[in-house]
């Protein structure tokens, strides 16, 4: 497989967030712990087991959930666009299931609509806060959406439409990518600290313990992230879309797909979160 990047894609990377970079920088804090985290986090969403089936990680990132995924029995394909994502999945596969031949990872785009249906149809299209960075949101899903075999499942997480505080993200995501490295954690710190304080008032009024340690523990024992690097990529994602879930559950019923799971956040900043199921092609 041709896996070199167009002129015109390579271009458009001097302006994208290196979710690969923050990936490296996450794996010196993976431990089995996290992996263990993972496991559960994805036994909770699709409800049974991953034996034998094939399981897609579209946008593998880091590659925990492709070894989440392994580790319940599946046939695992990873793929993802960034350079030194792939790399980090491959360090996982490596590492922690040496070599599995039922484990495949490939560098690829979800906007490649040749390269997408040569790996076939997968019980599970798993795409977890991606398909919002490909720069054309709708046409991933429709691509993703097609490797779904029927009775398959479609997991994904997609930025919530906030109107004008989704335009703001936008600039902060901006200037994060426009600002030289060296300046971009101090940046990403400021823009953590600011929303920390708003949510320790918060928690506050609400006559909860303000400090964010409970918080944080909460998402690693979801999805076994760090809040750092979570905060990186948040505030460095680029680029970036949105979506009301109205919109996504509207488009994939329109493809001959059912709503099994949906969890909205309403109004607030972060992910609608959705497990679909392919009643027909």
């Amino acid at each position: 497989m041709n896996t070199s990047k167009p002129t015109d894609a390579a271009d458009a990377d001097e302006s994208r967030f290196q979710f690969g970079k923050n990936w490296h920088a996450f794996l010196g804090s993976l431990d089995e712990d996290r992996v263990e985290q993972a496991i559960r986090s994805l036994r909770e969403l699709l409800g049974d087991s991953l034996e034998d089936k094939r399981f897609l990680d579209l946008g593998s990132g880091s590659g925990l959930f492709s070894l989440a995924a392994h580790r319940l029995g599946a046939d695992v394909v990873s793929v993802d666009y960034d350079d030194d994502s792939v790399d980090c999945t491959n360090h996982l596969r490596r590492t922690f299931a040496n070599d599995s031949d039922r484990w495949v990872v490939k560098q690829g785009s979800a906007l490649d609509e040749d390269q997408m249906a040569s790996f076939g149809e997968f019980d599970v299209v798993y795409s977890w806060g991606v398909l919002h960075h490909t720069g054309d949101l709708w046409r991933a899903i429709e691509v993703a959406a097609r490797c779904v075999r029927t009775d398959g499942r479609f997991v994904l997480s997609i930025y919530n439409d906030q109107g004008s505080a989704s335009r703001r993200w936008l600039r902060i995501k901006q200037i994060y990518n426009a600002s030289p490295r060296p300046l971009r954690p101090a940046w990403a710190a400021a823009v953590a600290s600011v929303y920390e304080a708003k949510f320790a008032l918060a928690r506050l009024r609400h006559g909860r313990n303000p400090l964010p340690f409970a918080d944080w523990k909460a998402k690693r024992l979801d999805r076994g992230m760090s809040a750092w690097h979570d905060w990186v990529d948040w505030v460095g994602g680029l680029p970036f879309e949105v979506a009301g879930p109205d919109a996504i559950v509207e488009y994939l019923t329109r493809r001959g797909f059912e709503t099994q799971q949906i969890k909205r956040i309403g109004k607030g900043w972060g992910c609608n979160e959705f497990v679909f199921r392919r009643l027909r092609l």
